[in-house]
């Protein structure tokens, strides 16, 4: 592994980076928080329907 090398490659990523828009971000973080939220119902609902299946 050529640590030299890895470097280039991190800094050149890092300068091609940027941040985002504020409407860019609250668009992630709408998204980002729908999908946990329909993670958790979906816990939600299979614990719910487990408490009523005999085991």
């Amino acid at each position: 592994m050529e640590v030299p090398k890895d470097l280039n490659s991190y800094v050149r990523v890092l300068k091609m980076a940027s941040t985002p828009s504020w409407d860019e971000f609250s668009q992630i973080a709408k998204i980002a928080g729908a999908g946990i939220l329909f993670v958790g119902l979906m816990g939600f609902l299979i614990a719910l329907v487990m408490q009523f299946v005999p085991a």
